[in-house]
């Protein structure tokens, strides 16, 4: 059973990371509103048959997700990762993030879709997904570098 301290030490690291995750998400949908009022979005869309308000859920979703888990490699290993700067610990870790994204998602579903675009459409994926994932990254790390400071 854990003692007091470690109890309240593990409920201090849950709820910083809930705090990090939901402004990551934040700033991931933020960043996909803004990308979507785009013409280059609206034919993107088209060209997948994407429905904008289902989009727009799961890119809340999908950026909830992908913050809880910058989140935790950030306070998990933040003394860990090569710099100072939280914002740019928070940056690399998002990128990781964007690697495996990129690799286990984006690539497959746009080269294994019958479409005559393929890469093309990859292109425009992994830039929305770069935007996207750097804004979540800034905000996790700008977040975590106030509750680091204090």
């Amino acid at each position: 059973m854990l003692r007091q301290r470690e109890r309240q030490q593990s409920g201090e690291f849950f709820q910083q990371l809930g705090k990090l995750a939901i402004a990551g998400g934040g700033a991931f949908w933020l960043a996909n509103v803004a990308i979507s009022l785009t013409p280059i979005a609206a034919e993107y869309r088209a060209a997948l048959s994407i429905a904008y308000l289902p989009m727009l859920l799961e890119a809340l979703l999908g950026g909830l997700m992908i913050g809880f888990c910058v989140s935790y490699c950030l306070l998990r290993f933040f003394d860990a990762l090569p710099t100072p700067n939280p914002i740019l610990k928070s940056v690399i870790v998002s990128f990781i993030a964007l690697l495996g994204v990129t690799l286990l998602i984006e690539a497959p579903a746009k080269f294994l879709a019958p479409t005559g675009a393929a890469l093309r459409l990859f292109l425009i994926g992994t830039l929305f997904n770069v935007l996207r994932i750097l804004a979540l990254g800034v905000a996790i790390g700008y977040l975590a570098k106030e509750i680091h400071d204090e």
